[in-house]
Parts: C-alpha cells; structure tokens; sequence
C-alpha cells in the first residue's frame, strides 16, 4: 500500500527531536523520539509522523493500523459517472421521442451522463437535417436540466450527443 511509504512510523522517524501529540489529541510538547516511542510501546500504540514538513516533526501516539484503513476508506467513498446511452431514429414518433427523453433525464437526475445517438441507415443519410429537428427538440426540451457537454454532430451514418448533469 502506498501509504506506508509516505508516513513513517516509529523506528522509521530518523530526527532526534519531535512535538509529541497524544492519543486525545493533547500537545505535549517537544521530546526525544526515543521517549516518545518507549510512551507509544507502553500505551500498545504507534509513533506516527503527521507533519514531516514542520520544525521539529510533528508526531502522534495512534493505532497506525486503525489510521490506514481510515485513510483507506476515505478515498473510497468516489462516485463514478457512467455514461448511459439512448438510441434513437430520424423517424421517431412525438411519443417514444418525449420517452426517451424522460430517459435522458432520469439519467441525468442520477448523476450520470447520457449519450444519445442516431443511426442513419440505408438512404436516410441523404437527410441529415430530419435528425436535427430531432436534436432540434430534444434540446428544447431538456434545455435548463442539464449541460450539453457535446452538442449534436454528424459523425459518419450517426448524429451524436453527451449530456451532463448540471
């Protein structure tokens, strides 16, 4: 794990002089590292360096163990984004486009991002701009939900669209 590289703990403290914290968080003052930790070993703790930065060196008499997996847990509480994709047709009618958008704002309601994307197929390439009416609405609608991360472009046989939460 890598936070046992960065903080030292007991015997790994290579200073002669450091400002000791207690297990209730009390200063004690400045003290010789090997009282210090000869304190930690009688109370069944460790010498942890919280403050290599400081002049002298910060320490605290703590369950090192205990410290870790809080440490541990406190980056794990990370929410991801997924990206949700919605399919859509040039020719789609007023009431699968309004569920479809209710789709995308379910999504987006989340906090996840949507992806809609429209597929041209045969000779509908031909018209692109019957899928951008399509867009054209969609975005009326949804206009004041959510950031529109990528606004609706032709990509080869596919008009495509990314919206975010806002």
């Amino acid at each position: 794990m890598a936070i046992n590289k960065k903080i030292r703990i007991n015997e790994q403290i290579k200073v002669n002089q450091i400002r000791l914290i207690d297990v209730e968080g009390a200063q004690l003052g400045i003290v010789a590292v090997r009282d210090a930790i000869k304190s930690a070993k009688e109370k069944g703790l460790d010498l942890v360096e919280v403050a290599p930065g400081a002049n002298p060196p910060v320490c605290r008499i703590m369950d090192f163990g205990k410290y870790k997996y809080q440490i541990s847990k406190k980056h794990t509480h990370k929410k991801t984004i997924d990206v949700k994709e919605v399919k859509i047709r040039p020719r789609i009618s007023e009431h699968d486009l309004e569920r479809k958008i209710g789709q995308v704002k379910t999504f987006v309601a989340d906090g996840n991002k949507a992806k809609v994307s429209m597929f041209f197929r045969g000779r509908e390439i031909v018209r692109p701009e019957h899928g951008m009416v399509v867009f054209d609405k969609m975005m009326e609608q949804l206009d004041g939900t959510c950031n529109f991360e990528l606004k609706p472009k032709l990509d080869g046989k596919s008009i495509i669209m990314v919206v975010a939460p806002k």
